[in-house]
């Protein structure tokens, strides 16, 4: 059983911030790229950030970058989604997910394990 389990969305004002985490289970955590993506209704799944096994490496797309930071913990078996300076646009399911590498992970392809979203909501 291969399980990833995001936490810590909510609702945040506009500006303001949070912090998601995704712990896995059943996996062999330290030998994949780990990577972050949100889809709001209505709309198509859109990547945000990659990270690679021992976080030499770390990708971000032009919509989060600069303002989101992703982490990992490869003791405790923990994805991190730092969010900083949240808009309107942010609100989304925000999901985890497990590629075998960063490379070409956007188009979600090759990433067979997901886990279940934690819903963000950015709203006065």
């Amino acid at each position: 059983q291969e399980q990833l389990k995001e936490s810590g969305g909510g609702l945040v004002q506009p500006g303001g911030s949070l912090k998601l985490s995704c712990r896995v289970t059943g996996l062999a955590f330290e030998l994949y790229a780990m990577a972050w993506f949100r889809q709001a209704p209505g709309q198509k799944r859109e990547a945000l950030s990659c990270i690679d096994k021992d976080s030499t490496n770390v990708y971000y797309e032009d919509s989060v970058k600069g303002r989101f930071t992703t982490s990992r913990d490869n003791v405790d078996y923990t994805l991190y989604l730092q969010m900083d300076n949240l808009t309107a646009d942010d609100t989304a399911i925000y999901y985890c997910a497990a590629p075998p590498f960063c490379r070409g992970y956007t188009h979600g392809a090759h990433v067979t394990y997901w886990g279940q979203g934690t819903q963000v909501t950015v709203s006065s």
